[in-house]
Formats: C-alpha cells, sequence, structure tokens
C-alpha cells in the first residue's frame, strides 16, 4: 500500500500528456492514468499511452470506450481531412476542425468519477494555452470554472471529504519547454505520439498542426525529435 497521494492523470499517448504524467510522479503522486478510445482517426495515440504508462510505471492504465464518432463535428472523429500545411504563426488563431465537441469537458467528467472511487482529489490534465491549437477547452477560464463545478457535484466534495483539484502543470509553457522539461525528469518521447493524420503504418504525416507544433517544439528545445515521419519535413 503506498502511503503517497493518488491522483489521476489524462494520458492521451503525445508529448504533452506524457510530460504530465511525468511532473504528477516527480511531485510525490501516485499515479492513475486515464485514456479514451473515442474513434479518433489517430487511435495509433492508445498505443503509445500503453508504452508510456508502462515506462514511467503508472500503478493502473485505464482505458475507455467513448464512441465519439458517432457525434461526428471533428476532422479527429469523421472523415473530414485534416489541415495539412499551415504555418506556425497562424496556428491557434481560430478554433481549428480537428477540434472535438466537448472533449476535454467529457474526458474530465470521467477522470472526475474515477478519482471519486480512488479517493483522489488530483487530476492532471496535459492543457497548456501558449503553443497550442486554439482549443477552447485548453484555456484557465475553462479549467477554473470545471474545478468548481466539480467541487459542486460530488458526494465527496460535497461532505468534506475531498477537496477536487484540476492540475494543469504545462499551462503556461510552450512546446520547447514542455519538451525541456520532460526531458530533465527523464521522458523517452520515443514512445509517444502526436500526429492527427497517421498513414496505415502509423507514421505520423509531419505535416498536421500536431506535427508543426511537435517539430517546431523540438527544434527550439534543441533536442533530436525521434519521430518517425512518412513525410520528411
Amino acid at each position: 500500500m503506498s502511503d503517497r497521494p493518488k491522483a489521476v492523470v489524462l494520458l492521451s499517448g503525445g508529448v504533452d500528456s506524457a510530460t504530465c504524467l511525468a511532473i504528477a510522479i516527480a511531485d510525490g503522486y501516485e499515479p492513475y492514468a486515464l485514456s479514451f478510445n473515442y474513434h479518433q482517426r489517430h487511435a495509433v495515440e492508445l498505443a503509445a499511452a500503453s508504452r508510456i504508462a508502462a515506462f514511467l510505471g503508472v500503478t493502473r492504465h485505464l482505458v475507455l470506450d467513448i464512441p465519439l464518432g458517432k457525434i461526428g463535428g471533428s476532422a479527429l472523429t469523421t472523415s473530414i481531412d485534416v489541415p495539412k500545411d499551415i504555418p506556425a504563426d497562424r496556428i491557434g488563431q481560430s478554433i481549428p476542425i480537428t477540434y472535438v465537441p466537448a472533449r476535454n469537458t467529457i474526458f474530465l467528467s470521467f477522470a472526475l468519477a474515477f478519482a471519486e472511487v480512488l479517493g483522489a482529489g488530483d487530476i492532471f490534465i496535459g492543457v497548456n494555452a501558449m503553443d497550442y491549437s486554439g482549443y477552447p477547452d485548453c484555456r484557465p477560464a475553462y479549467i477554473t470554472a470545471f474545478e468548481k463545478m466539480a467541487n459542486l457535484a460530488l458526494q465527496k466534495a460535497v461532505e468534506g471529504q475531498l477537496v477536487f483539484r484540476i492540475r494543469t502543470p504545462l499551462l503556461r509553457l510552450n512546446k520547447a519547454q514542455i519538451i525541456k522539461r520532460g526531458i530533465e525528469l527523464g521522458v523517452d518521447y520515443s514512445l509517444t505520439h502526436s500526429c492527427y493524420d497517421p498513414d496505415p503504418t502509423g507514421l505520423a504525416c509531419g505535416r498536421c498542426e500536431s506535427c508543426i507544433l511537435r517539430r517546431k517544439g523540438f527544434l527550439e528545445a534543441g533536442a533530436p525529435d525521434p519521430t518517425r515521419y512518412a513525410k520528411q519535413p
């Protein structure tokens, strides 16, 4: 039985969530990773999440099925083309078609249920409000509002047994800073996957927003990008 406080960590399999998990462990938490098969076209990221969870030694890695593809509305869950070759300085200027309706709200709601059952007051999510794609559910105001809601909605909060906190250690970091922090903590980024539109073998396209931000982050961090791209930039 561990005497460390428990924490639920949302783990997608990408750079941000892997770094967030490493930070939670470094901060002394016993980590419980939570991933989702939401019918995303880049479901290969779930294999990456499993690799990261094993590498960093989580206590439990729970993968839930949520068929958001039946709702649609996003290039990540339908046949809508994923935008390619957008200049890095234009990414984040508007909400892109890769936004998945209510995704973080849905994910955090499941994380709350998992945390309440575990008796974990802390939930880690790797959102950042600087070097990102413009998603509204990655912004500080959203996180603050969700945390307030959580403490009004859950039995253990209302009865005073737990205070629920949404931890966002990457919120004010850009991608290069995130990568540098992860390297300090020993994250093996060759285990991660970021591409929104990988080829059938799982190779990253090198051209979507996520690939562009990843490549830019490694370049600015002065670290080699271990990603295998189907199309070399």
